[in-house]
Parts: structure tokens; C-alpha cells; sequence
């Protein structure tokens, strides 16, 4: 995943940050992309970088990695695409477990946008600004606007977290490590990924202009092929 950020400003620090947080974010965002052809170099850094973090962090990012250092790349990019292009409840797109494909959505990306614009950065026009491995490198760089956006977006965050724990997919280590990077579930949070979890994100098929909505494919039927 290539994207061109440009920075032409620093935004006021007010969050509280530790100094490997964002060493711990760009790690995470290096590993939540694609695993293209140069997955074998952001594999070894984020590696290198691990062994720098606290332990709860670090440890399900080595878990990752030595899951991935173990498959042989063709393998792990079908995984990637079996696990977050097929499955709506594996969604990396943060507004989507807020807003469904509403109108709402595009608020919410929209908002996004302007936060990074905020910041003095541009994002490359082929990619939807609610990505977590986009909003992660944001956090890398911007470490208290990054950990607001992120603090915004938990209850999906955490959705996702035990959706990939709960199909033994090996990107849910890499989630655990963000989970890792923030304060503890509050008791609203803690409500808000209960009800997320039993009714889903809205259904509204309209309204995402200027962005467009990524394309799912249904979940399996349980019991049959994954």
C-alpha cells in the first residue's frame, strides 16, 4: 500500500502519548496493508521495532510475525483478501462499524479527511481516509490527533479485534497490539460493542459521495466452504 502524505503543519498535542506509541502504530500500519511485494522489508522493520515496545504490545506483534515469516507470501495475500475483502465483520474501514452505507458514512469519512487536512496532510486520492492501516500511519506521525481518532472509532476497533479472534485469523494478534496502544474499554464503549455486535451497523445503501463504499462480498453460510 502506497499512499503520498505531505505535511505542511503540526497540530496542537493536548492527548496523552507515550513515546513508542508511534513506533507501535506505524508498525501495526505497515502490517495491516496488503502484503504486496515489498511485505518481506515491512515485516523485518516492524520486527526490529517490536523488540522496542512493552510487552503487551509487542508480544501479539511478534505472534504475527512469526506467523507471517512462516507463509509463504501468495498464501498470506489470499488469506488477506479471504479474510477482510469477503467478510463485512472483518471491515478494516473504520466507519463503517458507525455508520454502515449510509449517509452518515460519508460524513464520517469526510470528517476524517479534514482531520488529516487539519494536520498539514494529503491523502492519495485512491484511498479511503477510515483505513486502519491510513489512520494508523497518521497516528505514527501525529500521535495525539492520531490516538483521538482512534479513541473515536474503539467499539469498531474492538468488534473487529474479537471477529478476527473468533475465526483464528492471525491479522487478530495484530489487533490485540492496537488494543494494546489504548485506555482500557470504558462502560459506554463496552455498550456500544455489545449493541454493535447484536444489531450491526446501519443498512442505508446510499449517500457516500465523494467516497465510494468498499465492495463486500456476503459472509460464508456457516458450515459451508471459507
Amino acid at each position: 500500500m502506497k499512499r503520498t502524505f505531505s505535511r505542511t503543519a503540526r497540530t496542537a498535542r493536548t492527548a496523552r502519548t507515550e513515546p513508542w506509541h508511534s513506533p507501535a502504530w506505524q508498525a501495526q500500519s505497515l502490517l495491516l496493508a496488503y502484503p504486496d511485494e515489498q511485505f518481506e522489508q515491512r515485516l523485518a522493520l516492524a520486527a526490529r521495532v517490536a523488540a522496542t515496545l512493552p510487552e503487551p504490545v509487542a508480544r501479539p506483534l511478534l505472534r504475527f510475525t512469526a506467523h507471517a515469516e512462516r507463509t509463504a507470501l501468495t498464501d498470506l495475500a489470499a488469506a488477506y483478501v479471504a479474510t477482510f475483502d469477503h467478510r463485512k465483520r472483518c471491515c478494516l474501514y473504520l466507519t463503517y462499524y458507525a455508520h454502515g452505507d449510509t449517509r452518515k458514512r460519508g460524513i464520517g469519512l469526510l470528517r476524517l479527511k479534514q482531520a488529516y487536512a487539519a494536520a498539514g496532510w494529503r491523502l492519495a486520492d485512491d484511498e479511503l481516509p477510515d483505513h486502519l492501516a491510513v489512520v494508523l500511519e497518521f497516528a505514527a506521525t501525529d500521535p495525539a490527533a492520531g490516538a483521538g481518532l482512534l479513541s473515536e472509532h474503539r467499539a469498531g476497533l474492538e468488534l473487529l479485534r474479537l471477529a478476527l479472534n473468533d475465526d483464528g485469523s492471525p491479522w487478530g494478534h495484530l489487533l490485540d497490539s492496537v488494543s494494546a496502544t489504548l485506555p482500557a474499554l470504558a462502560g459506554d464503549e463496552r455498550e456500544a460493542v455489545l449493541r454493535l455486535a447484536a444489531e450491526g451497523p446501519p443498512e442505508e445503501q446510499v449517500g457516500l459521495d465523494p467516497y465510494a463504499a468498499p465492495v463486500f462480498l456476503p459472509d460464508p453460510v456457516v458450515g459451508g466452504p471459507r
